[in-house]
């Protein structure tokens, strides 16, 4: 647990109008009041380039300065938690949800968080993909019991907005304008990088299931009656997005 001195210090790091922590002085034994403030300016510059870095997506749509703002009133809310920059920014869709100046963008949150799902997956561990001999070679009944175990880098968001859309919009020039309609996203990792993909109807609900740990055959139940069953577990296969399957 952090002392009470080391609380006040990382306050005053991440807040640019609070008091030099008292007792602070440099290598000299001088007060250190200028050489904190330059150390304080150079974590809040990290930390807002961190958050662009890990949201390039948000930062485009609001615009640099917006992000700016945005980034400083996150990194003084919530410092870091780990010396992994990597992790940074596990809160920041939700705070942009709670910001009253960008109420007006309603998918921005969704972005965010399809941009750190993107992250996740990318540091996940790796794993060998599920070699789709192994589901043709079973019969149905063994297939509706058995159970298909994620990869470490398997995530899924689903949105009310074309959020994947809007990303690819957003990050390249000449995409297609987002169309007007929710969109399930499975992001998956076969090679180095991980890629979105747009789920096909009921595939949301299907994978979902999965990765709860459920069996094949209540996934299925799951996913209504506009599932199709042979276009989603192509893309799943395909995608290595399965690393195991379990079975009686």
């Amino acid at each position: 647990m952090a002392s009470h001195a080391e609380t006040g210090f990382r306050t005053a790091l991440l807040r640019g109008d609070a008091p030099v922590p008292k007792g602070l002085t440099d290598g000299a034994g001088r007060p250190a009041g200028r050489r904190f403030n330059v150390y304080r300016n150079n974590v809040a510059v990290a930390l807002r380039e961190a958050l662009e870095a890990g949201f390039p997506a948000v930062a485009k749509l609001i615009g640099s300065e917006n992000f700016a703002r945005a980034a400083g009133m996150f990194l003084r809310a919530h410092p870091p938690a780990s010396p992994l920059m990597m992790h940074y920014g596990a809160g920041f869709p939700e705070f942009l949800e709670r910001l009253e100046a960008l109420r007006g963008i309603g998918y921005l949150g969704d972005v965010a968080r399809m941009e750190l799902a993107l992250r996740q997956s990318y540091h996940a561990a790796d794993a060998p993909a599920l070699d789709a001999t192994r589901l043709a070679g079973m019969d149905e009944a063994a297939l509706m019991r058995a159970r298909l175990v994620p990869a470490p880098a398997l995530r899924l968001l689903r949105s009310g907005w074309p959020v994947l859309s809007i990303y690819r919009f957003t990050m390249g020039p000449g995409q297609p304008k987002p169309p007007a309609r929710a969109e399930a996203v499975v992001i998956t990792r076969p090679d180095f990088d991980p890629l979105p993909h747009l789920l096909p109807p009921g595939g949301a609900g299907f994978l979902a299931a999965l990765i709860k740990g459920g069996t094949f055959g209540a996934a299925v139940e799951t996913a209504g009656p506009d599932f199709d069953l042979s276009a989603t577990l192509s893309l799943l296969l395909q995608q290595g997005a399965f690393s195991d399957l379990l079975t009686d």
